[in-house]
């Protein structure tokens, strides 16, 4: 690993070659710390968007889930209240007197409770 030097040298200059030595190592490892932290962060990054992804598309299925139920619930009362409609008006055609009467007992009640108060 440590190269050793010439013999013969001085002593300074192995120290001199071996904090070299170190300061290569050093920038080496600084080099590959960065690229692994580069990776991890990257890494994350997709993870955080493939998330935010997902939980967008969720989202948008179900409001639109939604929607379709609404817009299915409302056709639905539409529908009862036409039926409803029909119904009246076909009772109060087959039975004109009755619905005459019925309408006098709602009148009734109505002016009776407005009266209690």
């Amino acid at each position: 690993m440590s190269e050793q030097p010439a013999e013969g040298a001085t002593p300074n200059l192995s120290l001199q070659h071996d904090v070299d030595k170190l300061r290569q190592d050093i920038a080496s490892l600084k080099d590959s710390l960065a690229r692994v932290a580069f990776g991890a962060t990257a890494q994350a990054a997709d993870a955080v968007r493939g998330a935010g992804q997902t939980a967008t598309e969720q989202m948008g299925a179900t409001a639109s889930g939604l929607l379709d139920t609404g817009s299915d619930l409302a056709a639905s009362a539409k529908d009862q209240a036409l039926t409803l409609a029909s119904q009246l008006e076909s009772a109060t055609r087959r039975n004109p007197l009755g619905a005459i009467g019925g309408a006098l007992l709602v009148g009734i009640v109505l002016g009776m409770m407005s009266r209690g108060r």
